[in-house]
């Protein structure tokens, strides 16, 4: 009985069966383009969305927090700080808060929680989640419009002398930004004083 040569049974030929694999060094050199053109691409969109932030000297930042606190950006000069914005409704921030309240037991971090409702919305949403953080409501989005935020999360590191050293929006890791504070306190030591008893972000 004569059987069709369909795919699943048609005999290989040749040259087929002789055809080379790539070998592992260009497999490597292929995985390397690949992800090189990912990370071009990602760091691309990333300065793309910043364009619109803020940058040079920081713009004015005061106000009552959520918690009854008056915080003023210009009175924490003489060390970084992270300006950080995020919402209530925003799933990105909500990766990322862990990180932020972690960040505010070592540094100095003033966040601003855009169109989130009023103080006592965000004031509850910041107890209900167990966050250390406080928070300067900013229900119609005047402050983030101030600082050129199109979207949150968006942060900034503002140096000792209040200009705005870094500025990013979408996730950023808590990891980079300790890295970016730890960098700028080094940055902004005087004369006098060039250690920092902060531990480096790797240790």
């Amino acid at each position: 009985m004569l059987r069709a040569n369909t795919p699943g049974n048609r005999p290989m030929s040749e040259s087929e069966a002789s055809a080379p694999t790539p070998p592992p060094k260009r497999r490597l050199r292929g995985l390397f383009i690949n992800l090189t053109i990912v990370l071009v691409v990602f760091f691309g969109v990333r300065w793309y969305k910043s364009q619109p932030l803020a940058s040079g000297a920081a713009p004015p930042l005061s106000g009552m927090s959520v918690n009854g606190e008056q915080i003023d950006l210009s009175a924490l000069r003489g060390d970084p700080v992270l300006v950080h914005f995020w919402a209530t409704w925003c799933p990105t921030c909500k990766l990322e808060e862990g990180s932020i309240d972690r960040l505010s037991e070592d540094y100095q971090v003033v966040t601003v929680a855009m169109q989130s409702g009023n103080d006592r919305d965000v004031a509850t949403y910041l107890r209900e989640r167990s966050l250390g953080f406080d928070a300067v409501g900013d229900p119609f989005g005047e402050i983030a419009s101030a600082w050129g935020v199109p979207a949150v999360p968006a942060s900034f590191i503002v140096d000792a002398d209040g200009e705005i050293r870094s500025r990013s929006v979408g996730y950023a890791p808590g990891v980079s930004l300790r890295g970016q504070l730890w960098a700028a306190t080094r940055g902004s030591s005087g004369p006098e004083d060039q250690t920092d008893p902060r531990p480096s972000p790797l240790e």
